[in-house]
């Protein structure tokens, strides 16, 4: 009878869904209007009903909220869409299996109902972007007997309270079977371990789905548009001033301009006491930032499909260990920090979490510090609530708060939640001022890509576009309906296969016509294609480094870029790359190795094979003395390849490695200080060759009979 119920409730309330997007309007159906457009919207309607300062999973949240609510809609984003924490999550759309434990343990009803509310939003958010998002089983591993009914009941807990939006059930493994699923598990001592299901998503990709679908409903959205300052008007009946707009500025081309709005709302997660400061400057401070460091490692650290949950680090922090993008994600920290727009990974975050990861690897994996691809900080928002008794204890979930001057803040929470977040957020700009809105319609509304994306979408591309399997599956996943578009966009090849989709680097499934999509997506800078149209920043740091060129030449044709401009965008995407995706702490890995550890035989090996390139005993080796081995071997490789692969070791950037340099660089890989080092594995490739090559003396021919 329970079940008859609850079927009949999700019937309901999908035929109501289906009746209020029947009655929504969609104005920008075939092509989104271009950023210029939509700045000039902003600078010429003369009154929004509300504007949104953030471009954020909560905010562009607020603007789909809004604008599907019948209100007339603005959003302005400083950076560019996703910039800040919403790009760098761990990926996951859970419920939290951590605060349900915490709820059960300390008898805790609020931290319950918040588990409750993040799991029912886990299910909406999989229906609707069934391309960016799909179900992941999450093994936690268990080294105590004591642990399986422990863990086991406290996972089918989580099941439980999901109910019907149940992902799938839970179930305990074997320590034969746990092994076999997962092969690098550390074996010793264990006991069995349990799989549960949650949600994993492309976090940025998806951030930019909601800002898109609300573009396409009417909202007019800019991003690189900052707030200079609040606008406000004296309430005429009680003499208060109340915010009414605030003035703006294209941060790309320095014009000014205001934008009036009867509510101002501020989502602007780590910032939101910037903003709440601008509005009044004696309020106190309600944020309480965390940095929480991710790193990227290779995707033969796990299975293709199946997480880890590490539950009780060193620190007490849960730790995932999760497939993402055919690469592993790892993390996340949780230290105090202070709120910057450029939060930078620090070393020891990554060792840290390189440690946990050793702990649950069998000794058979070695954990090489080289290893780490990229490397990033996010900045939670954790909130006080300012209308508690106790200011000091941190809010758990997220609040909602309006100033004296009728802005309205919304501030904490988690990315899995933004929907209901800004439900709650324009429930209350509605009743603050009397605003003409409709109920809400954004459960089950389709994100953009969702409404036309199906499991067998990327076959189509592939024949009938002639595009490579692997680029075909991750057009599919990243765009879904909107696939085809990318596609019609790709240059020929001028091969037999593929015929279409040129790469921008050959290990990862991103072509060149992704760029000029970015572009109407709203990418105004080489950052925005690297980091968020395409992951490639967020995957690989020396990839996305060798990508930018092409990207640039790419946009800078497409948006008239000058020389100067062009060279500006190279600089700071390298500099982002360098400070802010981990390529800093990656290279400094062996600028930083002074000690040579290497005993006697290796040293004597290692400069063996650096003397069959400095044949002239010179003491170090130019791009000439290898290109000349090469030629000598029949292997081809162009001077500026070979001019980067010797740059990489040139540690005091004089045109030549060193022998101290090369046997620096050996002693780094030793260690697994440094990994893939393309000049380790060139000189010794053509040394195996040399060897080969080498004639045969007359004594171990047998003297010639």
């Amino acid at each position: 009878m329970c079940f008859s119920v609850h079927f009949q409730r999700i019937c309901n309330v999908r035929l109501a869904r289906q009746a209020a997007e029947m009655e929504l309007k969609v104005p920008f159906a075939d092509e989104l209007p271009s950023r210029g457009a939509q700045l000039a919207t902003l600078r010429d309607t003369e009154e929004f009903d509300v504007l949104i300062v953030g471009g954020g999973a909560t905010g562009a949240g607020c603007a789909l909220e809004a604008v599907t609510r019948n209100l007339k809609t603005a959003l302005v984003e400083r950076n560019d869409y996703s910039s800040g924490t919403s790009s760098r999550s761990t990926k996951l759309i859970h419920g939290g299996v951590r605060y349900l434990q915490k709820a059960i343990m300390k008898l805790d009803y609020e931290q319950y109902m918040m588990v409750k509310e993040a799991l029912h939003e886990r299910a909406n958010l999989l229906e609707i972007a069934p391309h960016l998002s799909a179900p992941l089983p999450i093994m936690l591993p268990v080294y105590k007997w004591w642990q399986l009914p422990y863990y086991w009941a406290g996972i089918k807990m989580y099941d439980l309270v999901a109910g019907m939006e149940c992902l799938k059930s839970s179930y305990v493994l074997s320590k034969t079977k746990a092994l076999e699923l997962f092969p690098m598990l550390k074996k010793d001592r264990l006991v069995g371990a349990i799989v549960y299901y949650d949600g994993q998503h492309n976090d940025a990709r998806m951030n930019l789905a909601i800002g898109l679908t609300a573009a396409r409903y009417g909202a007019a959205m800019a991003n690189y548009t900052e707030v200079v300052n609040l606008l406000k008007r004296a309430d005429p009946e009680t003499g208060v001033e109340k915010v009414c707009g605030a003035r703006c500025r294209d941060v790309l081309t320095g014009q000014e301009f205001d934008v009036r709005a009867k509510c101002v709302i501020n989502a602007t997660g780590p910032f939101t006491d910037s903003l709440r400061k601008m509005d009044d400057q004696k309020t106190t401070n309600i944020c309480q930032p965390s940095a929480g460091v991710h790193i990227v490692i290779p995707g033969y650290y796990s299975p293709d499909n199946m997480g880890l949950l590490d539950p009780a680090t060193s620190d007490g922090r849960v730790i995932f260990f999760l497939p993402w993008e055919k690469m592993t994600i790892a993390g996340t920290t949780d230290s105090p920090t202070n709120v910057t727009a450029h939060p930078i990974p620090t070393e020891d975050d990554i060792t840290f979490i390189l440690n946990e990861v050793r702990n649950y690897l069998s000794p058979d994996v070695e954990v090489r510090r080289g290893d780490v691809l990229a490397a990033w900080s996010g900045i939670r928002p954790l909130v006080t609530d300012p209308n508690s008794k106790d200011t000091q204890s941190i809010c758990r979930n997220h609040i909602v708060n309006v100033s004296q001057s009728g802005m309205v803040t919304i501030a904490g929470g988690k990315w899995t939640t933004y929907r209901s977040m800004a439900e709650e957020t324009l429930d209350a700009a509605i009743q603050t001022h009397g605003l003409e809105a409709s109920a809400s319609k954004t459960v089950g509304l389709v994100l953009e890509g969702g409404r036309d994306w199906s499991p067998t979408l990327y076959i189509r591309l592939v024949q009938d576009y002639g595009l490579e399997n692997e680029v075909a599956q991750h057009l599919a996943s990243t765009y879904g309906g909107k696939a085809f578009e990318v596609a019609k966009m790709a240059q020929v090849t001028g091969k037999r296969w593929p015929i279409v989709g040129k790469r921008l680097v050959s290990e990862f499934p991103y072509i060149e016509g992704e760029v000029l999509y970015a572009i109407k997506e709203y990418a105004c800078t080489a950052i925005d294609v690297i980091a968020r149209r395409t992951r490639l920043g967020f995957l690989n740091v020396q990839a996305a480094d060798e990508a930018l060129p092409r990207i640039v030449e790419l946009m800078g044709k497409a948006l008239n870029w000058t020389s100067d401009r062009k060279t500006d965008e190279l600089e700071a995407a390298r500099k982002f790359l360098y400070y802010e995706m981990g390529y800093r702490t990656r290279s400094e890995q062996l600028t930083k190795t002074s000690e040579i550890n290497l005993d006697y035989q290796e040293v004597v090996r290692y400069k063996n094979r650096f003397h069959k390139f400095d044949k002239e005993s010179k003491g170090f080796i130019t791009t000439v003395d290898v290109q000349s081995v090469l030629q000598s071997i029949n292997i081809q490789i162009d001077e500026n390849s070979l001019h980067e692969i010797l740059s990489e070791v040139d540690l005091n950037k004089n045109g030549q490695v060193e022998i101290d340099e090369f046997l620096q660089l050996m002693s780094a890989v030793k260690k697994g200080q440094v990994s893939d080092s393309r000049l380790a594995i060139l000189l010794k490739t053509a040394e195996e060759s040399l060897d080969l090559r080498a004639p045969v003396s007359v004594d171990r021919s047998g003297g010639g009979v």
